[in-house]
């Protein structure tokens, strides 16, 4: 179950105050017992007995304390407390006007639930609650927090590490990300954090975790990187840092510090069947996260790039079908009509190695390199297509969540076809009876799949009839006759697979199918 970390209501939740004791009583330490000596050595002689020193009771600080200890009291001044106050629920709506709640809505819904929010006394109405922390990233007041921890907030109020209280004001948030900036205005210049470079953490790197657990105040935590380029599932941009340091809810937006005292992460999750640290928390690399600072300090909001082409993971099937050493690159899988991607000549079947002159090892890469490009910037592209790389130029355009979609071409007038068996499959080409029977649009290409075996590869792979095969490998496929030489080629090459691209209800996936099966 994964967690945000600042939905924490209800202020000191979860606080508890040790019991008072004697303040003149000193507590009594035993004596520590003798080392054991070495096995492989003689044991020495006994010394005479003497009574310990007092301060010999308590352990030598060691160098790793030290570092801890001097990095502690220097970066505690510039994480913050965040706390806000929101507005009333609006009146429960008709069944007819009640939209979806949002999954952000829910967490936060449950936490209230869970700490038992009443809302402020002398407020009625309004509900405030101790959501997070932030940090400092310019002496003039800027903070850096997550953009869920001020949700829905009409009033947002900072606590400095002096107790000092601030209100802030909302330069701008990127919900993608779940980053936001924030600025106070202090009346002196405010000590200041710096980033780090996450590329350069490691699995056991050492990491401080600082925040504002439960409501606590400033607290600090030690662990190790215990993963890098995380994806939980989150959103399209998903790298998180995995800590093993203790985070709990009220850390979010809190920094992760890096031994040289730069932060290199923002904590913003942890994974926790029971809401509380089990050791797995998730931050923000500071790599992803200083980018979109920058766009929000600058302009108050996020411009990413876009490039029209959607793609799939490469497994080692798809790998060994298009003659690649290994599995990796992103797999085009459709192309946006008027995109660069096809302006620049790329297709589906094309894998794309890297981009702007950055691999892409794994698929999920390419949506963030794309999208931390300029708009109108010239980028390289290398492709793999046709078992050979192949170097592509295209021009990022900014992207537009309310672009409408591309209308497909007009359709081809289609002439009856044989009906041939090919990868075990029955399939024919298109015609309007065929079209009509599988309830298919006009605009559809391709060749159609008539009958799936029980027990085929085909089967195992989720196909059925109805589906049409839009394309084996590169080559788009009009006939099953194109198909056919599609085969009859990978197994002139020694494949023991061949990629089609199959195409259902206006959805495109690749898939692979044993070539011994045709």
């Amino acid at each position: 179950m994964i967690l945000l970390l600042g939905l924490v209501t209800g202020g000191q939740a979860g606080a508890q105050t040790p019991a008072p004791g004697p303040a003149s009583a000193p507590a009594s330490v035993p004596a520590p017992a003798p080392a054991p000596a070495p096995v492989l050595a003689p044991a020495p002689a006994p010394a005479p007995a003497a009574a310990p020193a007092e301060s010999s009771l308590a352990p030598p600080e060691t160098p790793f304390a030290e570092i801890f200890s001097h990095l502690a009291g220097h970066l505690l001044g510039v994480v913050v407390n965040i706390s806000t106050t929101q507005a009333p629920p609006q009146p429960a709506k008709t069944a007819q006007e009640v939209a979806p709640a949002s999954p952000g809505a829910s967490l936060d819904d449950l936490f209230r639930d869970f700490f038992g929010d009443k809302g402020t006394p002398g407020q009625p109405g309004l509900r405030a609650a101790s959501l997070g922390s932030g940090f400092i990233i310019d002496p003039s007041g800027l903070i850096v927090t997550n953009a869920h921890v001020i949700a829905n907030a009409e009033q947002i109020t900072v606590t400095l590490s002096d107790d000092t209280v601030l209100q802030a004001q909302v330069i701008g948030r990127d919900a993608v990300t779940d980053l936001a900036l924030l600025k106070v205005d202090a009346k002196t210049p405010l000590p200041a954090a710096s980033w780090g470079d996450s590329s350069k953490a490691k699995v056991g790197d050492w990491v401080l975790a600082i925040g504002n657990p439960f409501g606590l105040g400033g607290t600090v935590t030690a662990g190790i990187i215990s993963a890098t380029a995380r994806d939980i599932h989150s959103g399209p941009y998903d790298d998180y840092l995995q800590t093993d340091a203790s985070i709990n809810r009220g850390n979010s937006g809190g920094p992760m510090f890096s031994l040289q005292g730069e932060v290199i992460g923002i904590n913003t999750a942890i994974y926790s069947p029971s809401g509380g640290s089990i050791g797995i928390g998730f931050a923000i690399p500071a790599a992803l996260a200083q980018p979109i600072i920058d766009q929000l300090k600058t302009t108050g909001k996020v411009e990413r790039g876009w490039i029209g082409a959607r793609i799939q993971p490469v497994t080692d099937d798809v790998a060994e079908s298009l003659g690649l050493d290994k599995a990796r690159g992103a797999l085009i899988a459709a192309i946006d009509l008027a995109s660069p991607a096809t302006q620049s000549g790329l297709k589906p079947g094309d894998v794309i190695l890297s981009y702007d002159g950055k691999p892409v090892d794994r698929s999920r890469q390419l949506p963030r390199l794309v999208a931390d490009s300029a708009p109108d910037k010239p980028v390289k592209v290398t492709i793999w297509r046709d078992g050979k790389e192949v170097e592509v130029t295209l021009t990022v355009v900014a992207y537009n969540p309310s672009r409408p979609q591309p209308q497909p071409p007009a359709p081809e007038q289609p002439k009856p076809p044989p009906t041939v068996d090919a990868l075990g499959l029955k399939i024919a080409k298109l015609t309007p009876d065929l079209r009509k029977q599988f309830s298919l649009p006009d605009a559809a290409r391709g060749i159609v799949i008539v009958d799936v075996p029980q027990n085929s590869a085909g089967a195992a792979q989720g196909l059925r009839a109805g589906d049409l095969v839009a394309a084996a490998g590169n080559a788009p496929v009009a006939s099953p006759d194109d198909l056919l030489q599609q085969v009859a080629a990978a197994k002139h090459a020694d494949r023991k697979n061949i990629l089609i691209r199959v195409e259902r209800e206006g959805n495109f996936r690749f898939i692979t199918m044993p070539v011994e099966t045709s």
